[in-house]
């Protein structure tokens, strides 16, 4: 499959989103200079999410609108003034793609309700990305999928049942070109909870793109997603991390997200096909294997023995495995030291 002009599979490097999120804090200027930083270290996209605090739940303290997990980022906090930080305004869209495609930098959102997909396909973006915490969400994905854009879906949470109603939702609704993301909806999520197996298992029940929408500190993990056959990651980007901000904890730093690149793609480079044998470029190698020399000089009609037969570097005599049964025959003609061992040296 592919977005706009890139394709996306086997045999390509992954397609690497930076995930904006809320780190712009509320700046446009800061946005703006997180898409600069984006593109200077090798994403592919750059993503948004799209959404207000009045579509994404209600101005009120009641019980489970306020998140009373200790453990959690953002314990204590309400959930409106949380997403009324966190938003990115809608008016800031435009400017943010503009400056995204002035790089060659593609640039999508997270829709969180109807009205945000409307609202985007007036911008004409290139693809979609469905939240974890949506995947259950039928009427937006049938709502994004009816665009025939390219859609991204992260599996975080979700059960196998709940992943398949979203694919059959979603290819009857349209959509064609599909990934889904392993995600584990943690924040941070750690190593060891990632279950990163679970990407091509992905691919095999649904028979799409499949990748990893990444939680994780560093760049690990999404190495090692390369390797079981990811061919996209997306991971949270900040210019710093000491900028705060509500995902800055969890969030990549340029040069970090440059390291991603690197890695990622040697990674992808690195899974070729099952081989054996030397490949050409190993070839020229082989000279460096040990094999049989002669070690002192010999004359015709002498026995070859561990005295003047060894079994050294460069590799162009006789292989070791016939050192037992050489040893004790006589040579056919004389041979100086350094001379390498052949078959037709041997007299009998």
């Amino acid at each position: 499959m592919q977005i706009s002009n890139r394709l996306i599979g086997p045999g390509q490097r992954p397609y690497l989103i930076a995930e904006m999120s809320g780190n712009h804090n509320q700046s446009l200027d800061t946005a703006l200079a997180i898409v600069d930083a984006a593109a200077a270290a090798g994403a592919d996209a750059i993503k948004l999410q799209t959404y207000t605090a009045d579509t994404m739940t209600l101005n009120v303290r009641m019980p489970g609108f306020v998140i009373d997990d200790p453990k959690s980022l953002w314990a204590g906090r309400q959930l409106y003034e949380l997403y009324q930080e966190a938003h990115t305004p809608w008016d800031w869209h435009a400017p943010i793609m503009a400056r995204a495609a002035g790089h060659g930098l593609h640039c999508f959102s997270s829709p969180f309700d109807e009205t945000a997909v409307d609202f985007l396909e007036q911008l004409d973006v290139p693809a979609y990305k469905i939240a974890s915490f949506e995947v259950t969400d039928v009427r937006l994905i049938r709502k994004v999928a009816s665009t025939g854009k390219p859609m991204i879906i992260s599996t975080g949470m979700a059960t196998v049942g709940e992943i398949d109603q979203a694919v059959r939702t979603a290819r009857e609704a349209g959509c064609r070109d599909l990934v889904l993301l392993k995600c584990t909806s943690t924040y941070p999520a750690t190593p060891d909870n990632t279950n990163i197996l679970t990407i091509p298992h992905l691919r095999s029940l649904f028979g799409c793109e499949v990748g990893l929408s990444d939680h994780t500190m560093g760049c690990g993990v999404a190495v090692a997603a390369t390797a079981l056959g990811a061919s996209v990651i997306e991971k949270h980007f900040t210019l710093a991390r000491s900028d705060g901000g509500v995902d800055a904890s969890f969030s990549l730093e340029p040069p970090e997200f440059a390291q991603l690149r690197v890695e990622t793609e040697r990674a992808a480079q690195s899974l070729g096909r099952v081989s054996y044998g030397p490949t050409a470029a190993e070839k020229p190698s082989l000279a460096f294997r040990r094999s049989l020399y002669i070690a002192a000089d010999a004359k015709a009609g002498d026995r070859l023995t561990p005295a003047n037969l060894r079994c050294v570097r460069p590799g162009f005599g006789l292989e070791p495995r016939h050192m037992d049964a050489v040893l004790g025959r006589r040579l056919r003609r004389d041979a100086a030291a350094g001379t390498p061992l052949s078959w037709d040296l041997l007299a009998d």
